[in-house]
């Protein structure tokens, strides 16, 4: 009976032990999350109230105001597959990336303004690697279209794995 009673126990506490741990990667991806989405929601603010090119100089800028830590801000237009600023890949920017595709031949890109159009803001995820890798890890990223401009901009952040 008692041999019961202690794994009964045991099994319970390894239950909490996991709920625990997964619940705090997952608040972790949620604060990520909130993060990326008040970063668009500054940058989109910016848009409207300081105009679009000074905007797209600020998040081009990889020193800018739009860089907290591992997130950054990016933009493009809502009408072509294109980036508009990009601070890490600014060869990218003005470029038709229409064919432009991740390793598992998904073109994500053409997803940002099509979010952006029909739902004004929301999630993407897709598959991209982390910098300095090769490995391909999911990747979410908060579009937001500018209010009267032909621009959305954007902010992604891998979430913590599962473990």
């Amino acid at each position: 009976m008692k041999c019961k009673f202690v794994l009964v126990i045991t099994a319970a506490l390894l239950l909490a032990a996991a709920m625990i741990s997964t619940t705090g990667m997952v608040m972790a991806s949620d604060n990520q999350a909130l993060k990326a989405r008040v970063l668009v929601e500054k940058g989109v603010r910016m848009a409207v109230a300081a105009g679009e090119e000074k905007t797209l100089k600020a998040i081009g800028d990889p020193n800018g105001p739009f860089i907290d830590g591992e997130l950054y801000l990016f933009a493009g237009p809502l009408n072509m597959v294109a980036l508009s600023a990009h601070p890490y890949r600014p060869a990218l920017v003005g470029k038709d990336l229409s064919t432009f595709k991740n390793s598992q031949m998904f073109s994500f890109i053409g997803d940002f303004a099509r979010i952006a159009k029909e739902d004004g803001a929301g999630w993407v995820e897709y598959m991209w690697p982390k910098p300095g890798t090769d490995e391909p890890c999911l990747k979410r990223t908060y579009i937001m279209k500018v209010p009267g401009k032909n621009l959305y901009i954007g902010c992604g952040f891998y979430p913590a794995p599962a473990k």
